[in-house]
């Protein structure tokens, strides 16, 4: 009865973290501004729903979602009914939530949602993160880093030094077709401390062309660390 008693005690806060399930703080975002999601309904702990409106174009005010388990839900603000989920891994703190409109059937249109942690790693300040959603390679340079990423890849990259006198730095993306390389972007921008960028790299499926979607985040406070 004494073994019995002492493995209750500790299975015990187990339990209690089980009920309790978890909170992130998350922002959110839709890739595409002309299919953005609707209004959704999410949970915040203790049985309590918040609004959850998706920009487009810039990340939302940062929230804190619940759930009891790994995988967060997003219900349509209209008929309730599930619209996405969100699969955040335990040890993920802060994240970004990237909405991005999938198959579209007779009863609705569908959405993923891609999970970025928000961490130093991910975002250096004065930096970018950038992901691959092409189904095949992708090149960048940023200043002077030059990175090519897998499908479904992913990276941080640190505040370039090869900047001019105006904080500006040379950004250009290709993609892998075949056997070449396409180019899909060139351009100029600015990194300065306390600013980051979110840039997503994928081809439109309506064009067939390659297209990089980047958004600038102004933090107002240190990302949470890795």
């Amino acid at each position: 009865m004494r073994i019995l008693s002492f493995c209750l005690l500790l299975l015990f806060p187990t339990f209690i973290m089980a009920q309790e399930g978890r909170k992130v703080t998350c922002r959110v975002v839709a890739l595409d501004p002309a299919t953005p999601p609707p209004a959704l309904l999410a949970s915040s702990g203790d049985g309590a729903e918040i609004k959850v409106a998706v920009p487009t174009g810039t990340l939302s005010e940062e929230m804190s979602l619940y759930s009891k388990t790994d995988v967060f839900t997003f219900l349509n603000a209209t008929d309730r009914k599930p619209a996405a989920t969100a699969t955040l891994p335990a040890g993920i703190k802060a994240a970004i939530l990237l909405f991005v409109a999938g198959p579209k059937t007779q009863a609705a249109q569908s959405w993923r949602v891609f999970v970025i942690e928000d961490s130093a790693k991910n975002f250096p300040d004065g930096g970018a993160f950038v992901a691959n959603f092409h189904n095949k390679n992708i090149r960048f340079v940023i200043g002077e880093h030059k990175i090519m990423l897998k499908p479904a890849g992913s990276t941080g990259v640190a505040r370039p030094t090869d900047r001019d006198e105006f904080n500006m730095a040379a950004v250009t993306f290709q993609f892998q077709q075949d056997e070449t390389w396409r180019d899909a972007s060139e351009s100029t921008l600015r990194f300065l401390p306390g600013t980051r960028y979110l840039m997503i790299a994928f081809v439109d499926p309506a064009s067939g062309r390659p297209r990089i979607v980047t958004f600038q985040d102004i933090n107002t406070k240190a990302p949470a660390a890795s």
